[in-house]
């Protein structure tokens, strides 16, 4: 029983600092770095920042005060991604993003899958999926 506790003590005990991690960067492994890079440059709006390994297979996008978004360029052939594995970007002028998704041909949908159409969660939050160049499942929505 004394292994027991200690063993279930641990297992609830932060092991990394608790309340003092937060996340640094998200990475994604694309084919083409340049795609990507200009993807999430000019559709999402994320500014370029500073690539810490000074090559063309690296770029690192910020996407929030102390969060970036790092994109290696090595992979070999896209993956099957879910819907439900995805990063969410929360945009102040919602409208006007479905606008320009449309006016560019981006296809984007709903959490159903009915092209052209956004979601609205039980918050009231509305939503709407699309995929990067290499198919990884991004969600844009209007939290503020």
């Amino acid at each position: 029983m004394k292994v027991f506790r200690h063993l279930l003590l641990t297992l609830l005990l932060p092991l990394c600092g608790g309340a003092q991690v937060r996340i640094n960067h998200t990475a994604i492994f694309v084919t083409n770095v340049a795609a990507s890079g200009s993807f999430y440059q000019y559709v999402l709006g994320l500014e370029r920042i500073t690539d810490p390994f000074q090559d063309d297979q690296h770029i690192w996008l910020k996407t929030s005060p102390a969060t970036s978004l790092h994109i290696i360029g090595t992979a070999d052939g896209a993956k099957e991604y879910f819907k439900n594995h995805h990063t969410c970007y929360s945009v102040a002028d919602f409208d006007g993003c479905l606008l320009r998704l449309r006016d560019r041909g981006i296809a984007f949908e709903d959490v159903n899958g009915k092209v052209g159409a956004f979601s609205v969660r039980k918050d009231g939050i509305r939503q709407i999926y699309l995929r990067d160049p290499d198919g990884y499942w991004l969600e844009i929505n209007d939290e503020k």
